[in-house]
């Protein structure tokens, strides 16, 4: 296949006048296959045998010289036609490599591995660019790589070599250190979504197959976290690396290691408050809820965590936050959401009165969840005069009708609760209510008269000057 393509390229170029009487040798498999380099984008204008046509003593130098051709880095801002050749002669090989490996047998070896981990790197490592200021990856274009023709098979090609069944585990740990793997979680930054999907499934698949590294791994992510949450607030691959500890902290064992609480503490609970929420918002609390799901004391604490960072002026925001409270509620244990009754229903009540009619709706319906309900049934004592001030402006003031009969029928769910506690509440609240009109109405006398006075004494000055 790589022949017959190199020929239509050569044809191709031959029309257009170009590389005019060049001379293309192929090698056969009848000596030995010199695999020794340096190569250069020239090499890759020879066309190299396919494997099926060598003998089998032989396939070894060749996938060799194949995995050092595939090194050769070529620049994508490049359109000549020499480029051109070079670049298809280069994905042509990297298929020829990748159907090896996933077709034949017996091809794994330390000399060959050293190669393949050596072509990967030299082909993925690589300087990503600057995001531009400003760059919003919530509403702005992603930046896609050119090479990517190039680098889809490569990662592919990693892929395979990882799961296949024919690589050697101990082989391949003295060539994936730790350098390697933090290379490999530092291209997540990448803005290419494509890129990311694979760095995701193999960045898995290693975690898989190496225990010893497994540490290091969440380590590393880790990092990358508090790098983000807490100095550069930029990073295009959250939302991936989130999705591979979900499914990590979803093996984690009960009782949780102290460890994997601070990682909660310090890293989840704080994404929370950046901007790009939205981005990863879906991952983040899935990663949460399987944290609660495992011990489900933990929920009063992120809760707390969430107050600390509740969004002011972003409704959007808030809405993401409350969806993620109602999700949180529901595997709390009561007892824990009694501990932070009073704080939780201030919190609703505020996002009860907000202007904002979706807020205001989602913080009603919270009201429903079976465990805030249970829960202000049994301490309906404490949180009735907390919540009731904020239900009785909004029935009064909201501008939204939907608000106004949906905050009427929480009312009368709490009369139904208990009449007696609600009249008295009410009465409270009226003398309150009173007692702030008359605070208001002296504010207004004393500034009124304060001005008039301060405007006498001005007068009187003016006269004597």
């Amino acid at each position: 296949m790589a022949t017959r393509v190199f020929k239509r390229i050569r044809s191709r170029i031959n029309r257009q006048e170009k590389l005019k009487g060049e001379i293309v040798q192929t090698e056969t498999d009848k000596g030995h296959i010199d695999y020794q380099g340096p190569f250069t984008k020239e090499d890759l204008w020879v066309a190299q045998p396919r494997f099926r046509d060598v003998s089998p003593e032989n396939r070894t130098n060749l996938l060799i010289k194949h995995l050092r051709l595939c090194s050769v880095i070529f620049d994508f801002n490049d359109e000549s036609s020499k480029e051109n050749v070079g670049k298809e002669m280069k994905r042509q090989l990297l298929l020829a490599v990748v159907d090896h490996i996933t077709t034949m047998k017996n091809w794994f070896n330390e000399a060959v591995c050293k190669e393949m981990l050596s072509m990967i790197a030299m082909n993925i490592f690589r300087d990503l660019p600057v995001p531009a200021r400003g760059y919003d990856p919530e509403e702005d274009d992603p930046v896609l790589d050119p090479a990517w023709p190039h680098l889809q098979i490569v990662y592919e090609f990693l892929l395979r070599f990882m799961v296949s069944t024919y690589t050697d585990t101990k082989v391949l740990k003295k060539f994936i250190d730790k350098r390697f793997l933090t290379c490999m979680i530092g291209l997540f930054r990448s803005e290419d979504t494509r890129e990311r999907d694979y760095l995701k499934t193999i960045l898995h698949r290693v975690y898989g197959k190496f225990m010893s590294f497994r540490s290091f791994i969440r380590q590393a992510v880790n990092n990358v976290f508090y790098n983000y949450v807490y100095d550069s607030h930029s990073h295009s691959g959250v939302s991936e690396l989130l999705e591979i500890l979900g499914s990590i902290i979803n093996g984690f064992a009960v009782p949780l290691k102290a460890e994997h609480r601070r990682f909660l503490r310090m890293v989840l609970i704080p994404l929370h408050k950046v901007k790009h929420l939205g981005s990863f918002h879906q991952q983040l609390t899935y990663c949460v809820t399987q944290f609660i799901e495992k011990d489900p004391k933990l929920g009063s604490e992120v809760l707390m965590g969430m107050f600390q960072y509740w969004p002011l002026q972003s409704s959007s925001k808030e809405l993401l936050f409350l969806n993620e409270v109602d999700e949180i509620l529901e595997l709390t244990d009561k007892t824990e959401i009694q501990k932070i009754a009073i704080v939780l229903f201030t919190q609703i009540g505020k996002s009860i009165e907000s202007p904002h009619f979706q807020v205001s709706e989602r913080a009603l319906f919270l009201l429903n969840n079976d465990n805030v309900a249970g829960c202000a049934n049994e301490l309906r004592h404490d949180i009735l005069p907390v919540i009731y001030p904020t239900l009785a402006r909004n029935s009064k003031g909201h501008w939204n009708p939907t608000v106004h009969s949906l905050t009427n029928n929480v009312l009368e769910m709490f009369v139904n609760l208990d009449t007696n506690l609600m009249s008295e509440v009410i009465r409270e609240y009226d003398k309150k209510y009173q007692q702030q009109i008359q605070e208001k109405a002296q504010r207004e006398q004393f500034w009124q008269t304060f001005s008039a006075r301060a405007a006498a004494e001005m007068d009187g000055v003016k006269e004597i000057t």
